[in-house]
């Protein structure tokens, strides 16, 4: 989604909050240094300059700031609600109206479940 991700995740050592954190962290740092580096990107300057404004507001945050401070974790506890937070993630750009079809999205995993479409995500089905 052009405005936010959905994540299933497996915390190895149960500290969810901890991957969230350094997750956010890498691709925050990660994605500033690609706007910083683009010059091709006519956005480049104003994209800079939001993430700075929102980074002012926030005294732990030092330059920029890409992600949210919030969360909104839920604990998948069951194969029931597993597959239906599956469901909703994939569903969500054709809910957006982006895509008609959940495979069609390019940055589903839906995608590694049709037959027509190479997915371009790698999934870990290991539980």
């Amino acid at each position: 989604m052009p405005s936010h991700i959905h994540l299933i995740f497996r915390s190895a050592d149960g500290k969810p909050s901890e991957l969230i954190r350094d997750f956010k962290g890498f691709t925050s740092r990660q994605i500033i240094k690609a706007i910083q580096e683009n010059n091709q990107e006519s956005r480049k300057e104003w994209m800079l300059w939001m993430f700075a404004k929102v980074g002012e507001k926030n005294s732990n945050v030092k330059n920029y700031q890409l992600w949210q401070q919030h969360n909104q974790p839920i604990q998948i506890w069951s194969l029931k609600v597993f597959e239906q937070k599956l469901n909703y993630i994939h569903q969500n750009p054709v809910e957006s109206g982006f895509v008609t079809e959940p495979w069609e999205w390019k940055y589903s995993s839906a995608r590694n479940y049709s037959d027509d479409f190479e997915g371009i995500l790698k999934i870990d089905i290991n539980r």
